[in-house]
């Protein structure tokens, strides 16, 4: 089994519907921890991202994934547009310019793509951020050989839920101190319905 192009589109336009879905949710975790702008900003990341991807759909998995990133850098606010767009390009980068990737080479380029967030947030897990909802994402399909999408996804849902007891270490919300606890993460979240997209991508197939 191999992904191709299309498997790539499939993510990015299905994560631009769960985010456009899941909106308000977003800006509503936020408003308790945050600047209540994730939502929007999230929506109006990855809608960019599904119409760049109309005009020019990308003929490798790589180059979806960097004109992702790259739109999402030059159109979401905040933290978020860096983190998501580093995340997505520097994936798109570890694929290469294969026309099609093994699960196990999707495992290590999203390995590498979440080690290029934490690089960039000076984050961790633990500190409540997406990366609580990544890495363990990562972790699942890195001990299923890249062949578990939908345990990837269970993961990444598992970790945004545990950031409600956590007390916020980095960006926004690490303003409030003891206060940040009690609050699930926007950002974990959001990053889960990523992941979520990336299993209903294959169930698409």
């Amino acid at each position: 089994m191999t992904y191709d192009a299309e498997f790539f589109r499939r993510w990015m336009t299905g994560t631009a519907a769960a985010v456009d879905r899941e909106a308000d949710r977003l800006t509503e975790l936020d408003a308790a921890i945050g600047d209540a702008d994730h939502g929007a900003n999230m929506r109006r990341g990855f809608a960019a991202v599904a119409a760049a991807l109309e005009g020019e759909p990308g003929g490798t998995p790589g180059a979806v994934l960097t004109l992702a990133g790259r739109e999402l850098i030059s159109t979401v606010g905040g933290a978020s547009g860096p983190l998501y767009g580093t995340l997505l390009r520097r994936t798109g980068k570890a694929l290469g310019d294969a026309p099609e990737v093994a699960p196990v080479k999707l495992a290590e380029a999203l390995r590498a793509g979440v080690a290029a967030v934490a690089r960039l947030g000076g984050a961790k897990a633990g500190d409540k951020t997406m990366l609580d909802a990544l890495e363990p994402a990562v972790a699942a399909l890195a001990e299923s050989l890249g062949q578990a999408l939908p345990a990837a996804a269970e993961a990444a849902r598992q970790g945004a839920l545990g950031t409600v007891p956590m007390v916020a270490r980095k960006g926004r919300a690490s303003y409030l101190g003891e206060r940040s606890a009690g609050h699930q993460d926007p950002g974990a979240t959001s990053a889960a319905l990523l992941i979520g997209a990336l299993a209903g991508a294959e169930e698409a197939r």
